[in-house]
């Protein structure tokens, strides 16, 4: 099963009309993926290109247009292509294949159906809060700052962060912050909380840090009392990198 770390992309480029036993061969291609238990693939149709035989194929020209580029893409574990390539390169008569290292940064399935849940559980130990102050108004490449730090926590797999908008406010430069009907869209006061352990908090400070321009981080130790609601199988053995 495919998980979140290092694996292989391939790339297959054919022709639609090029045939294997009759068939097309990207259909042939996709039914072997498939029966193979390839976690996805993808085909898709070029509008024009050309290859090795320097021809343009395009839908412009009518005897042409039935031999458009055809494009199938997956992604695997470097074990699977391993074993699948042999196969793909017997099928594979007038095309390309190619294969890249990549990086898996998130797999996200839906259940088809609902799963029993595990029982609740409850974590207690020390952990490290952090909080951030900053301004409504402040912005990180064009969008909200807040919004964009939101991001990044969730990049370096902290567990949580919320953020809360003050009503009123001040920072180092002694200047006021609030909402009034004189002034509807003040900047108001922006704190963001996260709480994680020590080593995680200590980076995420740093990434932080060099979106930060006028703000504020504060970091402090803490007892953490964490109740996680009940998981389904599924969703622990994906918590934990494992399948069933």
């Amino acid at each position: 099963m495919l998980t979140k770390g290092p694996a292989k992309r391939v790339v297959i480029f054919l022709n639609e009309d090029t045939q294997h036993h009759l068939t097309a061969l990207h259909d042939a291609l996709m039914t072997f993926l498939m029966h193979k238990g390839v976690s996805g693939a993808t085909a898709t149709r070029a509008f024009s290109g050309f290859g090795s035989h320097h021809t343009l194929h395009t839908p412009k020209i009518e005897v042409l247009a039935e031999h458009l580029p055809i494009r199938i893409e997956f992604i695997e574990t470097a074990e699977k292509v391993e074993e699948l390539l042999p196969a793909l390169y017997e099928m594979v008569t007038d095309g390309l294949i190619e294969v890249q290292d990549t990086t898996v940064v998130k797999v996200a399935r839906k259940s088809p159906g609902p799963e029993p849940k595990l029982p609740h559980e409850e974590k207690r130990g020390r952990a490290t809060l952090l909080r951030v102050f900053l301004g409504e108004a402040d912005k990180w490449h064009g969008e909200p700052l807040y919004n964009a730090i939101v991001k990044k926590l969730r990049m370096l797999d902290i567990a949580g962060a919320t953020v809360y908008r003050g009503i009123l406010g001040y920072g180092a430069k002694g200047h006021e912050h609030k909402r009034s009907v004189l002034h509807p869209m003040r900047d108001l006061p922006i704190m963001i909380s996260v709480i994680d352990g020590p080593d995680k908090i200590a980076a995420a400070a740093e990434a932080l840090e060099a979106m930060l321009e006028d703000g504020l981080i504060v970091t402090s130790g803490v007892d953490m009392v964490r109740l996680v609601r009940g998981h389904t199988v599924t969703e622990a053995s994906n918590a934990t990198g494992t399948s069933r």
